[in-house]
C-alpha cells in the first residue's frame, strides 16, 4: 500500500464517510451562537485521520510491506525481559478466561501481534470494569482522572503495574495513538453522567467511545495486508464500524438489564416515532410497536457489520481470523434476538456453544480470502 496514495485519498474517503446517511446522522446544525455543530461521525473521523496519519508516518519502506517488521523506538519498559514475558503471559490468561473464542482465534497471529492484542484487550477490560465491575458504585470522575493519568504514564514508558507494562511495551512497538484510549475513558465518564440519548448521533458517539475505539487501537497491531490497495483510512473506518456494530448489538441484547439500572441506550427520538416511551421499556412488554422498532435497530447494526466486512479482508493474513470470528459471532446475537420474538426484556440472546464451534471454521475459511 502506498503511503502517498493513502494521503491523497483522504478527501475521497471523507466524502464517502459523509454519504452513509442510513447508518448515522451526519447533519450539521447551527447553534444559537451561530456556530456549526459538528456531527458525532465527523468528530470521530478526525480521530481516524490522526491514527491513520500516525501509521503512515511510522511505515518506513521496509515496514510498508509488513507492519510486524517494525522495531521498538526505545527501551520497552523498566525491568528485564522475563518480567515483561510474565506480564504478557498474564494478559493472555485473562483474555483466555473472559474471551475464550477470541483468545483461541488470536493463537494464529504472530507471537508479537497476539501478545500486543492481549495487552490491549486487558486494558480495555480493566477500563470497562471501572463502571461495570463490582466497585462501580464507588467510581467517581476523580477515579477516572487518575486512571487517565496512569494511561499517560504508560505511554511515556512509566507503567504503574505489570499489566500496564505489557501495554507500555506494545505502544512502543506499534504505531498506536493515545487518543482512542483516552476516548474510551471518556465513554466511562459518560456512563457516570448520562442515562438517555436523544438521537442516534449522541448514541453513535457513545458507541465509538466504549467500543469503536477498540478497532482504532487494534488495527495498528493487526496490520494491513501488503497486497492491499485500500487506504489506511478506509481500513480504520471498517474497524470503527465493527466496534460500533458490536456495541449496538450489546445494547439491543441488554435492553432489559439496562432498564433495571434505570438506563436506556436507545435513541429517544426514534422511540417516540415508533410510538414508544421510557415507560414502555420499563414495563418490558413485547408489542407490535416494539417489534417494528427493533427490526429497524437490528437493520442498522447489520448494515454496520456489512460495512466492517470490507475492511476485514484488507487486514494482514495472520490477523483476519479473530476479527472474522468476532464479527460472525456478534452478528448471530442479532439472529437470536429475532428468534426470541424480540423479547430482550426478559430473555437474553446468546450464541450457543455449538454455534460458536461452527462459527470458528467458517471464520477461518473466510480469513483465507485476502484483499480483492
Amino acid at each position: 500500500m502506498s503511503v502517498n496514495l493513502a494521503h491523497t485519498q483522504q478527501t475521497r474517503v471523507s466524502e464517502s464517510l459523509r454519504s452513509k446517511v442510513p447508518l448515522v446522522s451526519t447533519m450539521a446544525a447551527t447553534s444559537s451562537a451561530g456556530e456549526i455543530a459538528i456531527s458525532s461521525e465527523e468528530k470521530v473521523y478526525n480521530v481516524v485521520l490522526k491514527q491513520a496519519a500516525l501509521v503512515n508516518r511510522r511505515l518506513t519502506p521496509p515496514a510498508t510491506k509488513d507492519l510486524h517488521r517494525m522495531k521498538p523506538d526505545g527501551a520497552a519498559v523498566p525491568g528485564n525481559l522475563s518480567l515483561l514475558k510474565e506480564a504478557y503471559d498474564r494478559c493472555g490468561e485473562i483474555c483466555a478466561e473472559y474471551a475464550k473464542t477470541f483468545y483461541l482465534a488470536t493463537l494464529l497471529m504472530t507471537p508479537e501481534r497476539r501478545r500486543a492484542i492481549w495487552a490491549i484487550y486487558v486494558w480495555c477490560r480493566r477500563t470497562d470494569e471501572l463502571v461495570d465491575g463490582p466497585n462501580a458504585p464507588h467510581i467517581t470522575p476523580t477515579a477516572l482522572d487518575r486512571w487517565e493519568a496512569r494511561l499517560e504514564g504508560l505511554f511515556r514508558g512509566s507503567p504503574f503495574d505489570m499489566l500496564d507494562a505489557a501495554l507500555s511495551d506494545t505502544v512502543k512497538k506499534f504505531p498506536v495513538d493515545i487518543q482512542p484510549f483516552k476516548d474510551m475513558i471518556e465513554g466511562m465518564r459518560m456512563d457516570l453522567r448520562k442515562s438517555r440519548y436523544k438521537n442516534f448521533d449522541e448514541l453513535y458517539l457513545y458507541c465509538y467511545y466504549v467500543a469503536g475505539t477498540v478497532g482504532l487501537m487494534s488495527v495498528p497491531v493487526m496490520g494491513i495486508a501488503p497486497e492491499s490497495l485500500a487506504t489506511t483510512e478506509s481500513v480504520y473506518n471498517a474497524a470503527l464500524a465493527l466496534g460500533i456494530a458490536n456495541q449496538l448489538t450489546n445494547i439491543l441484547r441488554d435492553v432489559g438489564e439496562d432498564a433495571q439500572r434505570g438506563r436506556i441506550y436507545l435513541p429517544q427520538d426514534e422511540l417516540a416515532q415508533a410510538g414508544l416511551s421510557d415507560e414502555d421499556i420499563f414495563c418490558g412488554k413485547v408489542t407490535d410497536k416494539w417489534r417494528n422498532f427493533m427490526k429497524e435497530q437490528i437493520k442498522r447494526a447489520r448494515m454496520l457489520f456489512d460495512e466492517a466486512e470490507q475492511g476485514v479482508k484488507e487486514l494482514n493474513a495472520s490477523s483476519r481470523w479473530p476479527v472474522w470470528a468476532s464479527l460472525l459471532l456478534y452478528r448471530q446475537i442479532l439472529d437470536e434476538i429475532e428468534a426470541n420474538d424480540f423479547n430482550n426484556f426478559t430473555k437474553r440472546a446468546y450464541v450457543s456453544k455449538a454455534k460458536k464451534l461452527i462459527a470458528l471454521p467458517v471464520a477461518y475459511a473466510r480469513s483465507l480470502a485476502g484483499p480483492t
